[in-house]
């Protein structure tokens, strides 16, 4: 009796089991098949996709500006004009970093990161007309019409690279971000170098070569359509992003819960010493280099660009030690490279306050000086990278990540504006090299707190988890 009653009980359990594994497997497979989506809508709707978009739209509207600053204050043969126009360039920037979630609020993710590509095209037919022509008020028109739109533009990019990915993929997608980013400053080097490499000279840029920077930054807006909203946006593991739409008053109410944050608060101070050091390098360029030196520049610091944010994101991203080891050596090689950087400029520039050099590429003194250029742009890309991958630990949500973006946006470009301006007075290029080391030093102790702060959000998020 006790035997039958034993087997009948185990044999309930086989059965109890059975039926457990076999719903297991129907809910399994009903999961799997539910997704019936074509595979190009699902690599359509993917974040990689997403990524790839916002790359191609950094690709034509960025990434080509700066190939033309990278030549030294855009090609021009008048320093004090362009750094004029970019310090208003700059300025209505600062203004519309700041509304960008309002905007995005209203016309959502895609028209908001499409629009933001219209001004890049019309800054450069500015340069044209006044290479060509010698008009000066276009470029001080595409100067505004570029700051606008690029403000919305700056705010969205970041948004979508930092909170559309997955969390164990958001380091090596900024860095395909940032990438893209690069490739349209090399393709801009090409384009500079193949019309202007035999211009052994000073002076302006031909005029042929702002033509094809308008032609390629046209594109822009039609990328920028491709665009998904979060919310269709499927992530690896089946869900969508949630991003929703909120009124102008809880919006406010949000942009200063995250403006008076100890994150934003500790990072401030780096990405303001990120804007105020951009009118620096393309001045000291345009001031001592020949056309095609400075030609040669713009294909060059996109190459080494590209190098520096594959590392800065691989340092970050990929787990050869724990987390927070990972951030505290990255953190140390951005330091290194800072210090050196700036350390290295100061000797160089007073030296050059001296001897006022015109360099050129087949000139013995040419590395010393070319090299402190090479490295300002190498340490600058590691800087951005690294503060990118601190906002995106920051928070999950979209929302918030367009919010961060907006406010470290509106702050960096507060500092390039004026350090433009700066520049446009015109400023003794050593003040200007001093002021950079001065401010670099004075924002390393903040930086690393700031660090140690992001590293005790993440460790708690994944403590949560």
């Amino acid at each position: 009796m006790s035997d039958k009653l034993e087997r009948d009980t185990q044999d309930d359990t086989k059965a109890s089991v059975g039926e457990t594994v076999s719903e297991g497997l129907d809910t399994l497979s009903s999961s799997v098949s539910t997704d019936t989506r074509p595979r190009w809508e699902k690599f359509y709707r993917s974040t990689l996709f997403q990524i790839i978009i916002v790359g191609l739209c950094s690709f034509s509207a960025p990434g080509l500006w700066v190939a033309l600053n990278s030549m030294g204050v855009a090609g021009s043969a008048d320093p004090d004009l362009i750094n004029g126009a970019n310090a208003i360039l700059y300025g209505c920037m600062t203004v519309t970093c700041f509304l960008g979630p309002w905007i995005t609020n209203l016309i959502g993710f895609k028209l908001t990161l499409a629009f933001g590509s219209i001004g890049y095209p019309l800054y450069a037919a500015g340069l044209y007309v006044n290479n060509r022509f010698g008009s000066q008020w276009f470029v001080y028109f595409g100067a505004v019409a570029c700051g606008i739109s690029a403000g919305f533009f700056w705010s969205i990019e970041g948004a979508v690279a930092c909170g559309y990915p997955e969390e164990h993929k958001r380091g090596r997608y900024i860095a395909t971000w940032f990438t893209f980013r690069n490739v349209g400053n090399m393709v801009g080097g090409v384009i500079n170098l193949a019309l202007n490499y035999k211009a052994n000279r000073a002076g302006a840029v031909g005029y042929q070569t702002y033509l094809a920077f308008i032609g390629l930054q046209c594109l822009g807006l039609f990328f920028g359509l491709l665009l998904s909203n979060p919310e269709k946006v499927v992530r690896d593991d089946g869900t969508h992003i949630e991003a929703p739409r909120v009124d102008w008053r809880t919006e406010a109410h949000e942009m200063w819960r995250l403006a008076t944050s100890r994150p934003i608060l500790l990072l401030a101070p780096l990405f303001w010493y990120y804007g105020w050091i951009q009118a620096y390098p393309g001045t000291f360029l345009a001031t001592y280099f020949t056309v095609r030196s400075r030609a040669l520049a713009s294909l060059l610091s996109a190459i080494v660009g590209s190098i520096s944010t594959w590392l800065a994101g691989s340092l970050v991203d990929l787990p050869w030690s724990n987390r927070r080891t990972r951030a505290l050596v990255t953190f140390g090689v951005l330091v290194a490279l800072n210090s050196s950087t700036w350390i290295w400029s100061v000797v160089i520039q007073n030296e050059y306050r001296i001897t006022r050099p015109r360099l050129d590429w087949s000139h013995s003194g040419f590395g010393r000086g070319f090299g402190v250029y090479m490295f300002e742009r190498i340490s600058t890309t590691f800087v951005e990278n690294y503060i990118y991958w601190c906002i995106s630990n920051l928070s999950d949500s979209p929302g918030d990540q367009i919010r961060y973006s907006s406010l470290l946006r509106g702050i960096e470009t507060a500092a390039v504006a004026l350090s433009f301006g700066v520049q446009a007075i015109p400023t003794p290029l050593i003040v200007t090299a001093a002021l950079n080391f001065g401010q670099w030093f004075a924002v390393l102790p903040i930086s690393l707190w700031a660090t140690l702060h992001v590293i005790k959000v993440f460790s708690r998020k994944k403590e949560v988890i």
